[in-house]
């Protein structure tokens, strides 16, 4: 699984909009599935979204509606915009690739979440009331 470094978040208001980017250190990120998982104080890690190398994009249903997971396979970055933003969307925020091909496609689709990928240090999104 391929590096990746998270950034964009932040302390906004319930109802405000956050973006985030993932960097994937990847000499071709095309291949490779990449999601966006979050992790709250005192909860398991949960998956957010996710986009196949095909750019198919899965969303969790706690989102839907107002996130919107996209990649730019040229910068190699992933990006997650967050709009509508509620207290319980505070949490870190890590990104990871999930695989390729089939498999990404397939883990991409459930959101899968997996202990052993190359998980970033996280971007803190705190959603004030």
């Amino acid at each position: 699984q391929a590096p990746v470094v998270e950034s964009g978040g932040g302390l906004v208001q319930a109802g405000g909009s956050l973006k985030l980017s993932c960097v994937v250190s990847e000499f071709n990120m095309d291949y490779y599935a990449v999601g966006w998982f979050r992790q709250a104080p005192g909860k398991w890690r949960e998956g957010v979204s996710c986009i196949s190398m095909d750019g198919n994009t899965y969303y969790a249903d706690s989102v839907k509606g107002r996130f919107t997971i996209s990649r730019d396979n040229v910068k190699n970055t992933v990006y997650l915009q967050m709009n509508s933003l509620k207290p319980e969307d505070t949490a870190v925020y890590y990104c990871a690739t999930v695989g390729t091909g089939y498999t990404g496609a397939h883990y991409c689709s459930i959101l899968r979440d997996d202990d052993n990928r190359n998980w970033g240090q996280g971007t803190q999104v705190t959603v004030s009331s």
